[in-house]
């Protein structure tokens, strides 16, 4: 599985109908048109794809959507995000009955573990569980991290086969790289912004939520970056950072962070035609339509400018 873990896996956002349930034809249609983007893996039950606020039905529903569009192409990954050991390993284990290549889990959050706990937890996870595990480093989200030093020791013990840092330490994904290079072990960067600087410095490929409204546009970064062509790639990650500025655009006195980032994310894959409706899932509140058409503008400006 390691070996074809790599590229761009981005985290599918789970379309949802105005009537309240999965949007099954919307989450078919934009997997298989990540597919044909050349994307390395779909990974559903993200922070994207609104995981936190999904029952266990409507996630693996979504899994099933994603397995059957990527039709054995590449990899399908599912989020295993909870609070605890034993709650991650009962969302689990019908991942592979359901076509799951691997799960990707965080740290344990709202208990604050130590270092020492996120150890034995992964250790755990590996032990009862039957697919590769990815250890997932988002502190903004679970406000605690997976130290640097605790993500080398998990590479070198094999109780993970991979890990995605979203932890916006640059210095720190480094420090992970240079010491698990010998292992073959893939590091993925889950920031949109510092792709061509992850790959320049070995990561094996990049996790971005915005992938799901370019995914050719960070293919065609990631595969500029491996190649080592770095003025290509830097015009390429500079006209996806300025794509990335949707995020901006809502309101934060009306509505929170993650409700202004997918909610732009969602508007902007509407207006694209990639799904059919924005709504995102409670209690996450919607953009205004003149949010939406500042999102629309943007995403015209940019994804009709050549990059590189």
């Amino acid at each position: 599985m390691t070996a074809v873990l790599s590229g761009v896996i981005p985290p599918v956002v789970t379309p949802r109908r105005p009537d309240g349930d999965l949007d099954r034809a919307s989450l078919a249609r934009l997997c298989r048109g990540m597919v044909d983007a050349g994307v390395g893996g779909l990974f559903i039950g993200g922070s994207t794809g609104e995981a936190a606020l999904l029952d266990d039905a409507t996630r693996l529903a979504a899994l099933d959507v994603a397995v059957e569009a990527a039709a054995g192409r590449v990899p399908v990954l599912f989020g295993v995000i909870d609070t605890g050991t034993r709650r991650v390993i009962e969302r689990a284990r019908p991942a592979r009955d359901h076509g799951a290549a691997a799960l990707v889990a965080t740290a344990p959050f709202y208990v604050s573990p130590d270092q020492r706990e996120i150890l034995a937890h992964f250790a755990e996870l590996h032990r009862r569980l039957d697919l590769p595990i990815v250890a997932y480093d988002i502190p903004p989200a679970t406000h605690v991290r997976i130290e640097p030093d605790t993500m080398i020791a998990l590479a070198r013990s094999g109780d993970i086969a991979a890990a995605k840092d979203s932890s916006g330490d640059l210095a720190g994904l480094r420090w992970t790289l240079d010491h698990t290079r010998e292992l073959g072990f893939p590091v993925f960067t889950g920031s949109e912004t510092l792709v061509d600087s992850a790959v320049a410095a070995g990561a094996a490929g990049v996790v971005p939520g915005l992938g799901n409204v370019d995914p050719a546009g960070f293919v065609r970064l990631y595969e500029a970056a491996r190649a080592g062509d770095t003025r290509r790639a830097a015009d390429r990650q500079r006209r996806l950072s300025r794509l990335f500025r949707i995020i901006a655009i809502p309101d934060r006195g009306r509505i929170g962070f993650t409700a202004g980032a997918l909610g732009a994310f969602k508007a902007a894959m509407v207006h694209l035609g990639q799904i059919d409706h924005p709504d995102t899932w409670p209690p996450l509140g919607p953009l205004t339509a003149a949010e939406a058409a500042a999102v629309a503008r943007i995403v015209d400006a940019e994804m009709g400018r050549p990059d590189g």
